[in-house]
């Protein structure tokens, strides 16, 4: 290949980089109604019983802080522990409020929740921020927050 060519060609692969890496990022829109929808969809899971299902709907690097657990679950097979026994009381979540910001691909629902567990017949409230990323395919949940609500 002559000193030209291989530059010509250089020049053509620089630009077709270029074009790739300035091509704009596809988003995929979260209205409010789907939103709630995710928060049905894993609370409807939770009543399977199954953690495994449960920890399905999370992001392979999601963080979870959960409600009854000091320890944050950064792994599946983490969030497959809390679940397990976090499951074994039979809970059920209600939204009692909650609020939607979103962007490209990414969106938080947070607010405040109330647990049933029917096993026990024990009702907590608690707060909550669920972030979600739209991984091309689904929402997956990237980070869960849950604290029990203080009094007062």
């Amino acid at each position: 290949m002559s000193p030209s060519q291989y530059l010509a060609t250089a020049a053509l692969l620089a630009i077709g980089m270029h074009a790739h890496a300035a091509a704009p990022e596809q988003c995929q829109p979260l209205t409010e109604h789907d939103a709630l929808g995710l928060f049905a969809k894993w609370n409807t899971t939770l009543q399977t019983g199954d953690p495994a299902q449960v920890a399905d709907l999370y992001h392979e690097q999601a963080v979870l802080l959960p409600t009854v657990s000091k320890t944050p679950r950064l792994t599946r097979d983490e969030r497959i522990d809390y679940f397990r026994h976090f499951l074994a009381d039979r809970p059920s979540g209600k939204l009692d409020s909650h609020h939607l910001q979103t962007g490209c691909n990414t969106a938080t629902l947070a607010g405040l929740y109330t647990f049933d567990y029917a096993s026990t017949g024990k009702q907590v409230a608690a707060r909550y921020t669920y972030t979600y990323r739209w991984d091309g395919q689904n929402w997956m949940i990237k980070h869960h927050h849950s604290s029990v609500l203080p009094q007062g």
